[in-house]
């Protein structure tokens, strides 16, 4: 498989390291970004051709990968749509929050193999979970393709509809900020009540991924596992008592809502 990445950021150079030398050799990816320093990193440690602009070997990719800013998606597009062959259709497989797939087809000459795919940043770690949503004009051998990248840094969830990527982008592409929001508020009980900052933060960050392991583990709800560890009267029992009466959990639900509208809203915005 040749793969294209336009943008060579983080989440970018998270896929490569996926993919290069396992999925397909490391020079058939070509990376594009403006950012040379970022392009000879990578070139270096995966043996990848890279380019400042969008160029020729464009024309050879079965998958482009769109890693790029949604902002900066519509002037993307135009820079990609010289290089799009009408006589050979590689799909466009972009990780951009919130653009839609209807517009980006828009803005690539009503372009119809687009995969919209929304990945977190344990992708970084090979531990991320993608969202993915095919356009009609998506064929069973590029799903596959689109799939496999992604897998390459984790699992994947296939969607329907792609008014699902919004609620995705909120839970899982979004989350990983949640729970460090959360560690935080750990490590700050923890100082207050007298530990060092060292072992606040190995506490807070063993109890979590600790804690999640368990749940992915155990074929039980999360709600079984949590009421396993609150004794009535206890001092677990103490704490929930006291968020729930703050109403913590609706403040993460109703936190978690206002980012599947602010994707929307972007979606909204950006595709005018």
């Amino acid at each position: 498989m040749k793969i294209a990445f336009v943008g060579g950021g983080n989440m970018a150079a998270a896929l490569i390291a996926g993919l290069a030398n396992k999925l397909t050799a490391g020079a058939n990816i070509h990376v594009i970004d403006p950012h040379a320093p970022a392009l000879e990193k990578l070139k270096v440690q995966f043996g990848v051709s890279t380019a400042g602009a969008a160029d020729v070997a464009l024309r050879d990719a079965d998958v482009i990968v769109l890693a790029v800013k949604p902002q900066s998606m519509r002037e993307v597009a135009a820079q990609l749509l010289p290089f799009l062959d009408a006589d050979k259709t590689p799909l466009v497989l972009s990780i951009a929050a919130g653009i839609r797939a209807v517009d980006l087809s828009r803005w690539l000459g009503d372009y119809p193999s687009i995969v919209r795919a929304m990945p977190n940043t344990p992708a970084l770690i090979g531990m991320g979970i993608t969202g993915l949503v095919a356009s009609n004009g998506v064929t069973a051998q590029q799903r596959e393709q689109a799939d496999a990248i992604l897998k390459a840094v984790g699992s994947t969830v296939w969607l329907a509809d792609e008014a699902q990527i919004d609620p995705v982008t909120a839970v899982s592409g979004s989350g990983p900020a949640y729970v460090f929001y959360f560690i935080e508020a750990m490590q700050q009980a923890a100082s207050e009540l007298g530990l060092s900052p060292e072992q606040g933060t190995q506490l807070a960050i063993a109890t979590f991924t600790g804690a999640a392991q368990l749940a992915a583990q155990s074929n039980e709800p999360v709600a079984l596992l949590r009421e396993r560890v609150t004794s009535k009267g206890g001092t677990t029992y103490a704490a929930l008592t006291s968020m729930e009466e703050a109403g913590v959990k609706q403040r993460i639900v109703d936190g978690i809502k206002a980012a599947a509208a602010r994707g929307r809203e972007l979606g909204e915005e950006l595709g005018k």
